[in-house]
């Protein structure tokens, strides 16, 4: 095996550790799903093309902006919406509009900056932005993912299971798992 060859196969590995899986799997299920162009998607999300194309292939391991990984987690929420099929197309360009619009403030707010109607209360483009709260299981999922790997959160989770299960179940749920698995514990553990 070639040295870029190992270098791709380390850093698939620690997109795994890091994010749950590679980024190749995760960009393509959102491709697919929302029928959206690899530079469309790299736009939505504020990367250029080429790096999104080197997350997917591997040439790149991480992520390093978190206003990306939020927006990542708000394209994956729309796309996990089961009623999507049935939005009509202006709709789904306005929502990946607004969450390209998003800019993390805190890991507890967004910014919607520069976006007309009802997101700066109606008063036109030049108005402010205003700050809405974010998803809480998105502001926790990026918490903990700005602190911590996937492998050092699993790791943390081990090491209290036996005297605090339900904290390592919540690390494991919200760190590394899917946000809709983490919305469906909030809503058993929470309620809306």
């Amino acid at each position: 095996m070639s040295s870029t060859e190992d270098a791709v196969v380390r850093n698939r590995a620690l997109q795994t550790e890091w994010y749950g899986e590679p980024l190749g799997d995760r960009f393509r299920r959102l491709l697919d799903r929302l029928g959206l162009s690899q530079s469309g998607l790299a736009g939505v999300l504020g990367l250029s093309a080429p790096m999104l194309s080197q997350l997917m292939s591997g040439q790149r391991a991480k992520i390093s902006n978190p206003a990306v990984i939020n927006r990542l987690l708000a394209v994956e929420e729309l796309a996990a919406d089961p009623g999507l099929d049935q939005w009509p197309p202006e709709e789904v360009a306005e929502r990946l509009q607004r969450i390209r619009a998003e800019t993390a403030t805190t890991t507890s707010h967004v910014r919607l900056a520069g976006s007309a109607g009802s997101e700066n209360g109606g008063a036109g483009p030049e108005a402010p932005a205003r700050t809405r709260e974010a998803s809480p299981v998105r502001a926790l999922q990026a918490l903990l993912r700005s602190a911590a790997s996937a492998g050092e959160i699993e790791e943390a989770a081990g090491l209290i299971e036996v005297s605090h299960p339900e904290l390592a179940e919540i690390l494991r749920v919200y760190g590394n798992g899917r946000t809709g698995d983490a919305e469906a514990h909030f809503q058993r553990t929470i309620g809306s």
